[in-house]
Parts: C-alpha cells; structure tokens; sequence
C-alpha cells in the first residue's frame, strides 16, 4: 500500500475496544511505545483488527500542538 503520508509507524495492536460507534486500537511500537487510535467500529471489524496483527499507524497531520508548565 502507498500513501502520501510521511509518518508510518510499524507495531502491533495490543488491544481494540469496541463501543456502540467507534472502537479504540492500542499499537505498541517496536520501541515499547503506544499510539492510541479512535475508528469507526465498522472501520475496525472490516480490517479485523485483532491482538497480535502487525500493522502500520498512518499519522497525518496539519498541526502539532506542544505545551509546557
């Protein structure tokens, strides 16, 4: 798959959990860290997602929003 978007992580999911309309993915990246994703259920049962799939977390972004106390 080839996508415009620059920022790929490869990972694996950890844990899905569905709710009524959207379903969060939990990805753990080979350096231990997590990136949370929030889909359409319906997104989610297409791919199947499950505990232990490799996939790629596709980031696109506009903006990067950075706060310090």
């Amino acid at each position: 798959m080839r996508l415009s978007a620059r920022n790929q992580l490869d990972g694996v999911v950890v844990r899905v959990e569905h709710g009524v309309v959207m379903s969060t993915v939990v990805i753990r990246l080979a350096g231990g860290q997590e990136v949370v994703s929030a889909i359409t259920r319906d997104s989610a049962e297409s791919l199947a997602l499950a505990e232990g799939d490799a996939v790629k977390a596709v980031i696109k972004a506009t903006e990067v929003i950075v706060g310090k106390d």
